[in-house]
């Protein structure tokens, strides 16, 4: 799972994806649950972390537009130079090999939104914006076929660290390296989704390599998180800015050119996107904040998750109706 967060402030520096925290959350400690009584606690790694030199200064936050050329190429390096911190800071959270949603906690072995784990098996399935994998690691465990597929050289070298017997692609979402219907499943926890500045782009590929009635599900943030300031606190509940202003929020060096780089839908784009990509909308899944949850995570608190949703989970299938128009 990578976090992302909205651009509810200025200055801002995101939380899968996205995928870690804002900045100015950093210094505050993070403690991973242990889960709920009753259910498995998140596995930790005995690995050590690979580690690199961090960025030395800071970028300027801002709101304008960003192509899709600009998007990934921001964001690759992005992800690049941060995995480590990402991976250090939050691997206790994700596991080795665990499959979370997103920040609240809701794992797939409760939600199922993939289907009964005993049906995974023999699957083949393809996880977009893997990071190091952990979603793969526990379908493979269920006895799927996964493909761990991440625009980030450096957020593989983790899955590698890890470990695992699953092919791992570098590859940027909007050009998918498969055949069409390739796979049965594929699962993007904050992967990939609130980066691109062409979502349908995205969606079309996944149906493309889709079998006929095949599974897509993705989970993002909420998306009137980003009416609201990204901080845990009280001052995270006060609406800051326009749920329709949907101009990405970008950061970028000195010279102008963007190195990170997230963009807004609302729900009903969001919808019109899948729709309109080819895919039948299932179920729209919002978690609430598990009572066993006490850890905060970028913008993600109990305080703010008691009371509006802070991930959107959209659960589609392929739709069989013919293929989506081409658009010009």
């Amino acid at each position: 799972m990578r976090e992302a967060a909205h651009a509810g402030r200025t200055p801002h520096i995101r939380h899968k994806s996205c995928r870690s925290r804002p900045r100015a959350a950093r210094d505050a400690p993070f403690t991973a649950p242990s889960g709920p009584a009753g259910r498995k606690s998140p596995h930790t790694s005995t690995r050590e972390p690979i580690i690199q030199e961090s960025e030395a200064s800071e970028p300027e936050a801002t709101r304008r537009d960003a192509d899709v050329t600009e998007s990934s190429r921001a964001n690759r390096g992005w992800w690049d130079r941060n995995a480590d911190e990402y991976q250090t800071e939050h691997g206790t959270f994700l596991g080795d090999d665990r499959f979370v949603w997103g920040p609240e906690g809701l794992d797939e072995v409760e939600a199922e939104l993939l289907g009964p784990p005993e049906e995974l098996k023999g699957r083949d399935v393809l996880e977009i914006g893997a990071g190091a994998a952990q979603c793969s690691r526990w379908l493979t465990a269920q006895g799927a076929r996964p493909v761990a597929l991440d625009i980030s050289h450096r957020q593989l070298q983790h899955a590698l660290r890890i470990g695992g017997s699953f092919p791992l692609v570098c590859a940027d979402a909007g050009a998918l390296p498969f055949a069409d219907g390739s796979f049965d499943l594929a699962c993007s926890a904050y992967g990939a989704l609130p980066f691109v500045a062409d979502p349908r782009q995205v969606l079309r590929e996944v149906r493309r390599v889709l079998r006929p009635r095949g599974r897509l599900v993705f989970s993002v943030t909420h998306p009137i998180r980003w009416a609201f300031p990204d901080e845990p606190g009280p001052e995270g509940l006060s609406v800051s800015a326009s749920y329709f202003d949907r101009t990405p929020y970008v950061e970028q060096d000195e010279e102008g050119r963007a190195v990170y780089v997230e963009h807004h839908r609302t729900l009903g784009d969001r919808v019109r996107d899948v729709v309109a990509s080819g895919f039948r909308l299932v179920d729209l899944v919002e978690p609430e904040w598990p009572a066993w949850n006490t850890a905060e995570w970028g913008g993600w608190s109990p305080l703010r998750g008691n009371l509006i949703p802070g991930t959107a989970i959209f659960v589609c299938e392929r739709s069989d109706m013919g293929a989506p128009p081409a658009e010009g």
